[in-house]
């Protein structure tokens, strides 16, 4: 256990703890069940895509060399032998000046080598003319242009999105192989806390932390075990901690990591026999985050106060989730902004602000979200990013160009890049 409360740069306490992720074993689900789980194999194409040469629009399927010459003086004819739609094979061969009515989707049918769209032609009855020439494989999509049979599409540690969905179901995955969800628990600490459907008496607050944390979790598709509220108390503190321990991947405590009398997370972590990686991040707001591992579980210690609660489950819980599941890109993705408020106080550690970002043809642009102090609950609902302003500086002003972490993004990045 550390011996005292050195603060660590964030990108250190980041990298301590993502060495510790072990991956999780993987189980097999049907395909309706898929969107949401981290793929643990990578999906290979069963076969080509397109399965054969086919018509990407409606219109007739001709031979190129039979259009040569064609123009607005000197308009070509052809006359239509069949009439074929998706899923139809013709059984004709065309031959001089013949075409075959096409659908969107249909194969090529023989003989022809290009596709004449719709709305290229002036119909009359059962003939056509046309006024250019078209080339060799003009308005024609090839056998295994998207993807050959055997090729790696999609790879293992991939989130599966929409897209990865309509992948997996064109190669037939009815059921796939993902990673397990970690069990993960969570506890509040305090006795000043009382549930949201309790009415409010003098000195105490609604428990905030604990439903917000679980909704967290959920946008990441992962279920939270609710273990209740560690109570003022050391020993009892202890007991309900290590049960967790015993039976979750990760523990995440809200308060009680802090160095006031009644914190006593830091002696349950050395009554584990816990290796706390760190007990303090150069960072605004949730300075006192701790995170410990013990027994290849996590025991996240997260501040009480909910925007820097919030703060601290974004960077170092969530990667770490993710990473357990073999997620390849677990890190919040980041971008560049312009901001839009000055922030003259100098800050000895980084900032992490919650903040509004849009992004329109002018450029990105982040705002501050509202109040901003650690225990501010109502700028987490309205902001979508934190602005990261690094410690160390003399204050920012408004036009100045500046980080952004975007929150809630399906997919984020392979790796850290910020100080």
């Amino acid at each position: 256990m550390l011996e005292k409360r050195r603060p660590l740069p964030v990108k250190e306490a980041i990298e301590r703890v993502m060495k510790r992720v072990t991956h999780l074993s993987n189980e097999t689900v049907p395909l309706e069940e898929a969107y949401g789980r981290i793929l643990a194999e990578p999906i290979r194409a069963s076969h080509h895509v397109p399965p054969f040469d086919r018509s990407p629009y409606d219109g007739f399927a001709v031979r190129s060399s039979d259009t040569k010459g064609a123009s607005g003086e000197s308009r070509l004819s052809f006359r239509v032998i069949d009439h074929i739609g998706a899923g139809a094979v013709s059984e004709h061969t065309v031959g001089e000046r013949e075409a075959v009515r096409i659908m969107t989707g249909a194969p090529m049918p023989e003989g022809a080598d290009a596709v004449v769209m719709l709305e290229q032609t002036v119909i009359n009855k059962n003939t056509f003319t046309i006024r250019k020439p078209f080339e060799p494989l003009e308005n024609v999509s090839l056998k295994g242009e998207d993807a050959k049979e055997g090729e790696i599409i999609v790879e293992a540690g991939t989130f599966i999105h929409p897209g990865v969905v309509a992948v997996l179901a064109t190669f037939g995955y009815a059921n796939v192989t993902v990673a397990k969800k970690p069990v993960v628990g969570l506890l509040a600490t305090g006795t000043e806390l009382v549930d949201v459907s309790e009415p409010l008496e003098p000195g105490k607050i609604r428990n905030s932390n604990g439903p917000m944390i679980a909704a967290q979790l959920a946008r990441m598709g992962i279920d939270c075990r609710l273990l209740g509220s560690l109570p003022d108390d050391e020993d009892a503190c202890f007991e309900l901690v290590k049960k967790a321990v015993e039976e979750c991947d990760a523990v995440i405590t809200t308060g009680g990591v802090s160095v006031g009398d009644f914190d006593f997370l830091p002696a349950v972590y050395a009554r584990l026999g816990a290796d706390v990686l760190f007990n303090k991040v150069q960072m605004r707001p949730g300075s006192v985050t701790t995170v410990a591992h013990v027994n290849e579980t996590f025991l996240f210690g997260l501040s009480g106060n909910p925007s820097a609660c919030f703060v601290g489950f974004e960077l170092f819980a969530r990667p770490a989730l993710l990473a357990l599941m073999g997620n390849d890109k677990p890190y919040l993705p980041y971008e560049k902004a312009i901001l839009d408020a000055d922030f003259t106080k100098p800050n000895p550690f980084n900032r992490f602000i919650r903040a509004v970002y849009t992004s329109t043809r002018s450029g990105a642009r982040i705002r501050p979200a509202g109040f901003n102090k650690s225990n501010s609950v109502t700028s987490i609902a309205r902001g979508n990013a934190f602005i990261v302003l690094p410690g160390g500086t003399r204050g920012f002003q408004k036009g100045d160009e500046v980080d952004v972490l975007i929150i809630g993004s399906e997919e984020g990045v392979s790796s850290w890049e910020l100080n």
